[in-house]
């Protein structure tokens, strides 16, 4: 049976430079697609995006939204292109505090920003508030990279009553290590929303770093997915022990294998 699938990715190539992750972010929805199931597919509009080459624009009704983290107001603008020889439209999550005027999660020295955790929050907050706004229902949500972690958090409190995700069941793919720091001593603080109550968080860590978030993630998802061969021992064993679906990893034929395991949830 056709599904409907929301892609909620870190990276995506041809945006970004090619990496495990930026291209299981541009193939996988377009095999999902090709398969005859709809799509749609978000990620943050980080700041080394060229937006001229990628053709990128604002979508004026989308955008316009406030969202407060950490007391403070950011505006969400939603840009949008399209991979041509792909058949994809992506949307991009943007601000100018956290994303237009950045790198990824990395500055120019290296040096992993310090509100990443903040930012991966705004990219969660942002991609479920424009979903409702295109009133669109998906039947999977499947994050794919850190900054997607809070999402299924969320999905499952703050949103589990909004008519969009009521029913979503919700995947998460595992890659390998890609953060160097922690998300900060506020990170639990900036969580918190609606239903997503700061009890939820008192069994983590209170420095989230790369592990604690993976953790979360497992804790609110439906199914775990070993995206690539490097996957974090520590993650799977905690998923493991969790007694969730998990798909290994499916090698380079992953399309059926993931259509699968979506009809499985």
């Amino acid at each position: 049976m056709a599904k409907k699938v929301l892609f909620i990715n870190q990276e995506i190539s041809p945006y970004v430079p090619d990496s495990e992750l930026s291209l299981m972010g541009r193939n996988l929805p377009q095999a999902i697609q090709e398969l005859n199931h709809e799509i749609r597919t978000f990620m943050p509009k980080w700041g080394n995006i060229n937006e001229r080459r990628g053709q990128l624009h604002e979508v004026i009704r989308l955008s316009g939204m406030n969202l407060i983290i950490n007391d403070t107001d950011h505006p969400l603008i939603i840009k949008v292109a399209s991979i041509q020889s792909a058949r994809i439209q992506v949307y991009f999550i943007d601000n100018d505090d956290y994303f237009s005027k950045r790198q990824m999660a990395a500055d120019e020295t290296g040096e992993d920003y310090p509100d990443n955790g903040e930012r991966a929050i705004f990219f969660a907050r942002g991609v479920l508030e424009t979903v409702k706004k295109l009133r669109w229902t998906p039947d999977v949500v499947h994050c794919q990279g850190w900054m997607g972690a809070v999402v299924p958090l969320y999905i499952k409190t703050a949103y589990h009553e909004e008519p969009s995700f009521a029913d979503a069941k919700v995947v998460t793919s595992l890659f390998t290590k890609s953060l160097k720091k922690d998300l900060g001593h506020n990170f639990k603080k900036c969580l918190e929303f609606r239903d997503a109550k700061a009890e939820l968080l008192a069994k983590y860590n209170d420095n989230f770093d790369f592990e604690e978030l993976g953790k979360l993630a497992i804790d609110y998802s439906d199914g775990i997915i070993e995206a690539d061969k490097e996957v974090n021992s520590e993650l799977l064993e905690y998923a493991q022990a969790r007694n969730l679906p998990i798909l290994n990893y499916p090698g380079e034929d992953f399309a059926k294998a993931y259509e699968n395991f979506y009809e499985q949830l």
